[in-house]
């Protein structure tokens, strides 16, 4: 099992509310949704009227299927007309190679 999560800095320099911000920003979080299966939420700048930083998370199998989630999410934002991506990062975490899990062969009985 592979985790990947991507944050996406954005600032929106027409915004000058954070009603107006919100405007801009929903129709991503709603796109992302409703057409990709990952979790989204705004996770930074909540109270900043022309940032805000958004944080996707997506699992699979294989990492290639992660990447090709992540990849159509950010060039979803990417797309989206009245706002800037500052930054982006993402972060990868691969279960299958990490310690083992509860109940593998070597794990002490509790």
């Amino acid at each position: 099992m592979v985790v990947g999560s991507l944050r996406v800095e954005l600032h929106v320099p027409a915004s000058r509310s954070l009603k107006a911000r919100r405007a801009e920003i929903r129709p991503i979080v709603d796109g992302v949704r409703h057409r990709f299966p990952v979790a989204v939420a705004e996770v930074a700048h909540q109270d900043t009227w022309q940032r805000a930083t958004l944080g996707f998370a997506a699992v699979a199998a294989t990492p290639g299927r992660v990447t090709e989630l992540l990849d159509e999410v950010e060039r979803l934002v990417w797309s989206r007309p009245g706002v800037e991506v500052i930054d982006s990062e993402r972060t990868w975490i691969d279960l299958d190679a990490t310690a083992d899990g509860p109940g593998d062969p070597g794990d002490p009985v509790a």
